[in-house]
């Protein structure tokens, strides 16, 4: 099967509709059936397939609908990681513009897998199969990175479990592989490993975290790349994409800082597609995408969906002319920066600044490169 080169992309995560909101709400307090709440998320899920279609992207998602947050469907799915609600994906210091302000969301003091995991159900074969039924486009599946769950490992709270955090992310990333495994059989060809946690490390805060888990920043970054390699090896029908924010949650952002500490995740990844975060001034300079290998695609995230400015196709032109004085341009593509909303919290924008965002990420991308339009 051929890769997946497309020059206009897209992360996952679309706003959730108000009537899928209100649905969840009436779900959990028993006020509507599965069955109701099933042909409510399946709507949802219809509604942005025709966004993304309606923009011109030749790579859709289900918007991620089914999902409380872009990593939920793990604990939703597998037994073992104990009681929690959204906090536990949400955590960390959030930083906004003057208008919104900073805001703290603390780690859960009992956060922890406190059993073995078993897979009751697959992650994704739900969001997979709908989405293929109803688009001819290339459907894309996103999976969180495996390291991103040393989040819910703790020496105190697991140590009956998993008494290391080895034997932890080993389960991870089997049920990881697992579920590619699936999606392959199922015909998906495009899978992007969501890992956040890389640029957390840019962080002095976050990156002490990381190595009080046991290894220093360095070998996590190491240990990361090898245990998402360990997903990803073999599967030859699919196209891997790696995507890598510095958070993204109710429009703030957790951590800033230019690629360059993690240039050696670029040159050990497997995957064929990197999906960097470029919005603004936080992520830096180009110059990092000169260390990555020439086999890969680069996918810049130029358009915010954070911000409700819209971007104009002569500034995005203009950013990614100067990304291909570090890559070749033949080989960059164009994306949001992240998803538009990573939980059903969602970013500020409204759903008229996110339809535009999509257009202009096609309009732009069919002027830079005509002849994959």
């Amino acid at each position: 099967m051929s890769p997946v080169e497309a020059h206009a992309d897209v992360v996952g995560s679309l706003l959730r509709p108000a009537h899928l909101l209100q649905a969840q709400e009436d779900f959990a307090r028993g006020r509507i059936d599965c069955a109701e709440f099933k042909r409510i998320e399946d709507r949802a899920v219809g509604e942005a397939v025709a966004l993304q279609e309606s923009a011109g992207l030749e790579v859709v998602t289900d918007g991620e609908m089914r999902r409380q947050s872009f990593q939920s469907q793990m604990t939703a799915a597998v037994e073992g990681f104990g009681e929690h609600d959204l906090s536990a994906f949400l955590w960390g210091e959030w930083h906004g513009d003057s208008e919104l302000g900073d805001r703290r969301v603390p780690r859960p003091s009992r956060l922890g897998v406190v059993g073995k995991l078993r897979r009751r159900r697959h992650l994704c074969a739900e969001e997979f199969t709908y989405l293929r039924a109803r688009t001819r486009r290339i459907g894309k599946v996103t999976l969180p990175s495996a390291s991103l769950w040393a989040n819910f490992w703790s020496r105190d709270v697991s140590r009956d479990a998993y008494p290391t955090l080895d034997e932890f992310l080993e389960d991870v990333t089997r049920i990881l592989r697992e579920e590619v495994a699936e999606l392959v059989r199922l015909g998906c060809a495009y899978i992007q490993i969501d890992a956040p946690q890389y640029a957390l490390f840019l962080n002095p805060e976050t990156r002490r975290f990381y190595e009080s888990l046991g290894w220093s920043a360095d070998v996590w970054l190491a240990k990361g790349a090898e245990l998402d390699n360990a997903v990803m090896e073999g599967f030859r029908d699919v196209t891997f994409g790696l995507h890598i924010c510095r958070g993204n949650q109710e429009s703030r952002w957790l951590v800033a800082g230019g690629y360059e500490p993690l240039i050696q995740v670029f040159q050990r990844t497997r995957a064929q597609r990197l999906l960097l975060e470029y919005d603004d001034e936080r992520s830096g300079s180009f110059k990092p995408l000169a260390a990555v290998p020439r086999e890969k695609m680069v996918v810049l995230g130029l358009v915010s969906t954070k911000r409700r400015r819209r971007e104009t196709p002569d500034e995005l032109r203009r950013r990614v002319e100067e990304a291909g004085r570090w890559f070749p341009m033949h080989r960059l593509a164009l994306s949001p920066q992240c998803g538009f909303a990573s939980s059903v919290i969602g970013n500020r924008v409204s759903p008229e600044d996110q339809a535009y965002k999509l257009r202009i990420v096609v309009q732009t991308a069919d002027s830079l490169w005509p002849a994959s339009a």
